[in-house]
């Protein structure tokens, strides 16, 4: 599948959406859902919720994600790769990608608090604006996920926290994973600036993996930084790498990359921009990289965490 400009591509969604919204619950009902998790057989999550955030900026393209039909079209790139696992999307988009059939056998996680959106003066009141619990187990969904930013500083960080918390057990009550995307972060000239540095990084997990009753069903979700063995000497709980908007060559980021995916306790890759944007255009390519560097030795164990 390639790129394709025909402006009337997705028009059968416009038409679905319209006289059947049904058809939306009908397509989830239906899914053949993935086979299950493996330790040792890392993952490979496709993530397509930035624009909910109104976060639609690849690189020095402040609209890059702005196009729907293009959005769609390089999800089904990936999808389309049998290494691809599954997607992390906001609600509109998982919708369109289950009308398109794109999910079949594939991980499904919604982004549920899309409410601290970028440049808002309140952002760090991330609210729970999404996917909730209830509505991804109606999908047949495998989890949800939850950006979880820690702003010392900002005072609604504690209500921030508390209903990452709830969300937490909401998901666990239903045996379905928290994917938790935490940072510390700070207000920076007006703006939410990420602190990448390895002992932040460590001080989020702390946080983060602390939230709610239990965390039987808690994955971490977390930026490639340095000494990335000291990031995952803070958790026992399976971690999958984020790409956001990274700096450096293609190269570069695959290699930090591929360093961190051999570290014990990283279940895999869950990517978007740096995927479905590359520089040279080719989604294809970028995906069957990234796939290359993902470990599948026959290691098994006794507990599936989805069915």
């Amino acid at each position: 599948m390639s790129l394709n400009d025909d402006p009337r591509r997705y028009e059968h969604l416009s038409a679905l959406r319209l006289e059947d919204p049904s058809a939306v619950a009908r397509a989830a009902a239906s899914r053949r859902r993935h086979p299950g998790l493996k330790y040792g057989v890392q993952n490979f999550i496709v993530a397509a919720d930035h624009p909910a955030r109104g976060a639609l900026a690849v690189g020095n393209d402040a609209v890059a994600m702005a196009d729907r039909r293009g959005l769609l079209d390089r999800l089904q790139i990936a999808l389309a790769n049998p290494a691809v696992d599954g997607v992390l999307a906001s609600p509109d988009v998982l919708d369109d990608l289950l009308l398109l059939g794109a999910l079949e056998g594939k991980l499904v996680f919604g982004s549920m608090n899309r409410g601290g959106l970028s440049g808002l003066v309140n952002e760090i009141d991330d609210r729970f604006t999404g996917h909730t619990a209830a509505a991804l187990a109606a999908l047949g969904a495998d989890g949800g996920k939850m950006l979880t930013r820690i702003c010392l500083g900002d005072p609604d960080t504690v209500a921030m926290l508390e209903a990452t918390a709830k969300a937490i057990d909401s998901l666990a009550e239903r045996q379905l994973i928290a994917m938790v995307e935490p940072f510390l972060s700070s207000w920076q000239n007006g703006r939410v600036r990420n602190d990448l540095s390895t002992d932040a990084v460590i001080k989020s997990v702390a946080i983060a993996e602390g939230l709610g009753s239990t965390s039987a069903y808690t994955w971490m979700k977390l930026p490639v930084v340095a000494e990335m063995e000291r990031v995952m000497a803070a958790t026992t709980m399976p971690t999958v790498l984020l790409g956001g908007d990274p700096e450096g060559t293609q190269d570069e980021v695959f290699a930090s990359w591929q360093a961190a995916l051999a570290l014990p306790g990283v279940q895999g890759l869950t990517v978007g921009r740096t995927l479905l944007y590359p520089a040279d255009g080719d989604v294809a390519g970028a995906v069957a990289t990234a796939a290359s560097l993902l470990k599948t030795p026959v290691l098994q164990s006794s507990a599936k965490v989805s069915e």
